[in-house]
């Protein structure tokens, strides 16, 4: 079992948003991103793995981005 590092609660499987903006203006946001959320204050944790696809899919829209993206991450990027 899962404990929250902040308040000790409980954490469950559940999904969140990712937002990011970059360093020339664009913000990508990606929902549905796996993760692990407290039943009791709220907090999120993203595993490394997830972290790591979540870099992937970063920086394959960084390049071609204007201004904005939203992107499913269970669409996954090619």
């Amino acid at each position: 079992m899962q404990t929250c590092f902040f308040c000790k609660g409980h954490m469950e499987e559940g999904k969140t948003l990712h937002v990011v903006e970059l360093e020339n203006g664009c913000i990508i946001v990606i929902k549905n991103v796996p993760c692990f959320k407290c039943e009791q204050c709220g907090e999120t944790w993203i595993s490394g793995g997830v972290t790591k696809r979540l870099e992937q899919i970063i920086n394959q829209l960084e390049t071609t981005l204007t201004e904005i993206a939203v992107i499913d991450y269970s669409g996954k990027v090619a």
